[in-house]
């Protein structure tokens, strides 16, 4: 997804999504209503206005939950894309290398997260930095296949014309190859934010002292008395995902102007 979103005709089918899902979602609350209590109704899908309501109304709890949890993903996110990047030039360096640590890169996520999340958890015994742990985790693997990806696709021809210029290996890699990464790497950031945002909740679920995710277990503790709060605690972590997604889709646009899909017809950025 590109940032289409700004341009009027997209607007207009985002618009047209957001008031379907909208419509879809009270139908399918009131369909419950009919065949079951309303208590048991509102406990598995309340009216996305009651959602809403408790949203506001648990707004400075969410607020500081939310940063909580948004603020350990952000740090891990930032630690893993440093890290993923990091291999990834090594990795393009030579293929000895990329071909050395490809099976351990590859093989560090075949335990899926919630199955290592208690195991981080149980080791480190802290729950801030076993969250800023997992969010690195789930982040440096799409960061290094993207990137290097990007950087394989460095024209030949520039690279020859550079080492025949006598440019050294780092005039090569800042002026071509790390340009030519870059979309790559946006491609990467962009898949692993939302994950560094689940992975942190996930560490807060087996027993965390704050944040979102420990707001989903008291509330789903308490049964009907807060569903509101959960499902509002789920649409915050929806929230802070997309937010994520935009902000490094509007940096991506920032620094790779020259990339197709930001371009007009014509050749003129858009």
């Amino acid at each position: 997804m590109s940032l289409r979103f700004f341009k009027p005709g997209y607007r207009s089918w985002v618009v047209i999504w957001i008031t379907a899902v909208l419509v879809l979602w009270e139908a399918a609350a009131w369909m419950l209503q009919l065949f079951l209590s309303p208590q048991q109704a509102a406990s598995r899908l309340p009216y996305l206005h009651e959602v809403l309501a408790a949203l506001f109304r648990y707004s400075s709890t969410l607020a500081e939950q939310g940063a909580v949890t948004f603020g350990n993903a952000a740090i891990g996110f930032a630690g893993g894309t440093l890290l993923g990047l990091g291999l990834a030039l090594l990795m393009s360096a030579a293929v000895w290398l990329e071909r050395t640590l490809s099976p351990y890169v590859v093989s560090s996520q075949m335990v899926p997260v919630i199955g290592l999340a208690p195991i981080v958890y149980g080791i480190i015994h802290n729950a801030e930095w076993a969250r800023i742990v997992m969010a690195a985790y789930v982040t440096f693997f799409p960061i290094i296949i993207h990137t290097l990806k990007g950087l394989k696709s460095a024209a030949p021809e520039h690279l020859e014309l550079m080492r025949s210029c006598g440019a050294s290996l780092t005039a090569r890699y800042i002026k071509c190859l790390l340009p030519s990464a870059l979309p790559g790497l946006f491609s990467g950031m962009k898949i692993a934010a939302p994950l560094a945002v689940t992975s942190s909740i996930v560490v807060e679920l087996m027993g965390a002292p704050n944040g979102l995710g420990v707001l989903m277990v008291s509330s789903l503790y308490y049964g009907h008395a807060q569903v509101g709060m959960f499902w509002a605690t789920i649409m915050l972590s929806i929230g802070i995902g997309l937010i994520s997604y935009l902000v490094i889709s509007l940096a991506e646009r920032w620094l790779t102007p020259w990339q197709p899909e930001f371009r007009a017809k014509g050749g003129q950025a858009t």
